[in-house]
C-alpha cells in the first residue's frame, strides 16, 4: 500500500481547499462574468496542465489548479467545493488517466470547453524497463495540433492495452507521463493553444503568440537534452518511479523502474538483485528518487547495491524542494542529474 494513502483524506482535502482559496482569491471576481470581456476562468488538473494554461493564456486567464503543491496528484480526492468550481469553469484542461477523481468530476461537469491533453499527442505503452529506439519523430509532430486529432490519441492508448504494469487508471493502460518528453509536451501545447483560441476568439492572436513562444522554448529544451545526452558512458538509469518512459525513448536511454508506478513501494529481494545485476552489466551509477515521495526505497537499494542516489523530478508538482521554479528550470535540473549519472558531459 502506498503510505501516502494513509494520510487522512480530510487533511489533504483541507490543504487543497486552502491552496485553492489562496490561488483564486484574486481571480474569482475577475472571472465571475466570464463572457463580458473578463478573464477566462480556467481549471487545470495538476501542475503540467497549469503551466501550459498560464503560459499560453497569459493575462487573459485566471488559472486554478485542483492539485495543491506538495500533494501527490495520483492520490488526489476532490472536495465538493472543488467539484463545484469545475462546473463553473469556462475552460478545463486535464490529462485523463492520471487522476481518476478528476476524470469523473469533469465527465459530469457539463463544461463546454474541456480539453484532455492525452488526445493532443500519441500515447504509448511503457513498462518498468523502457529502451530508446529510433522511430519517426517527424510523424509524431503531425499529431495533435488541432482538436480533430483527438481520436488519434485515444486510439493509440487503446491499442497498447496489455502487459503495461503502468496503469494510472488510463483506459488501455497507456503511459500518461507525456509532459516529460519536451517534444510531446510541445504537441500538447499547440493543441491547448488552438483550443484556447476557439474558446476565447477575442484574444486568439495573443494565445497563438504565447503558444509559439512556449513551443520554441520547448524546442530549445529538446535540443539541450539531445546534445547533453548524446555520448553517455551508460544509457541505463534506475528510478523508483517509472515516469520517464517517454523521456528515455526520446533520447535513446533505458529506464529501469524498481517497483513500477508506485514510488514508495518496497521492492522485492528478487528485484533488488535484478537491479544489482543490471547496474553492474550496464554500468549504472545512480538510483533516482523524486521530490514528492520518500527516498527510503532509493537509499535502501543504493546501500544494498553500492550505487549513489539522486533526484529525478517527474514534475507532478512544484514545491520549495523542487530544483527550479517552473517546468523549464526543473527539466534543466533533470538534464544535469542525468548527465552526471550517465557520464555524459
Amino acid at each position: 500500500m502506498n503510505v501516502r494513502r494513509l494520510i487522512p483524506t480530510t487533511a489533504v482535502a483541507g490543504a487543497v481547499v486552502l491552496g485553492l482559496t489562496a490561488l483564486s482569491a484574486c481571480s474569482t471576481s475577475d472571472a465571475a462574468d466570464g463572457g463580458n470581456g473578463d478573464k477566462l476562468k480556467v481549471t487545470a488538473s495538476f501542475y503540467p496542465m497549469q503551466f501550459l494554461a498560464e503560459r499560453i493564456g497569459g493575462e487573459h486567464v485566471a488559472v486554478t489548479s485542483l492539485t495543491k503543491p506538495g500533494v501527490e496528484p495520483h492520490d488526489l480526492e476532490l472536495t465538493p467545493r472543488q467539484i463545484g468550481s469545475i462546473s463553473e469553469s469556462d475552460y478545463v484542461l486535464y490529462l485523463k488517466g492520471i487522476q481518476p477523481a478528476v476524470d469523473d468530476a469533469i465527465k459530469q461537469s457539463g463544461v463546454k470547453n474541456t480539453v484532455d491533453a492525452a488526445t493532443l499527442t500519441t500515447l504509448e505503452n511503457h513498462g518498468s524497463e523502457v529502451s530508446g529506439h529510433d522511430h519517426d519523430h517527424e510523424g509524431e509532430e503531425e499529431h495533435g495540433h488541432e482538436g480533430e486529432h483527438g481520436h488519434e490519441g485515444e486510439e493509440a492508448h487503446e491499442e497498447h492495452s496489455e502487459g503495461d504494469g503502468h496503469n494510472h487508471g488510463q483506459d488501455g493502460g497507456a503511459d500518461p507521463h507525456i509532459w516529460l518528453d519536451p517534444v510531446k509536451y510541445a504537441e500538447v501545447a499547440k493543441g491547448v493553444g488552438t483550443s484556447l483560441e476557439k474558446a476565447d476568439p477575442d484574444h486568439a492572436a495573443d494565445y497563438k503568440k504565447n503558444t509559439d513562444a512556449l513551443v520554441a522554448e520547448l524546442g530549445e529544451l529538446n535540443t539541450a537534452y539531445e546534445t547533453g545526452l548524446k555520448n553517455p558512458a551508460t544509457k541505463t538509469f534506475i528510478t523508483t518511479h517509472s515516469a520517464f518512459g517517454y523521456l528515455a525513448e526520446r533520447y535513446g536511454l533505458t529506464q529501469q523502474g524498481i517497483a513500477g508506478i508506485d514510488p514508495e513501494a518496497e521492492p522485492s529481494p528478487a528485484r533488488i538483485q535484478e537491479i544489482h545485476t543490471i547496474a553492474e552489466k550496464e554500468k549504472a551509477t545512480t538510483v533516482f528518487f523524486e521530490t514528492l515521495a520518500s527516498d527510503k526505497t532509493a537509499k535502501t537499494l543504493a546501500k544494498d547495491t553500492g550505487l549513489e542516489t539522486g533526484v529525478l523530478d517527474p514534475l507532478e508538482g512544484i514545491t520549495e524542494k523542487s530544483q527550479g521554479a517552473d517546468y523549464i528550470e526543473v527539466m534543466e535540473s533533470n538534464l544535469a542529474a542525468l548527465q552526471k549519472a550517465l557520464g555524459a558531459k
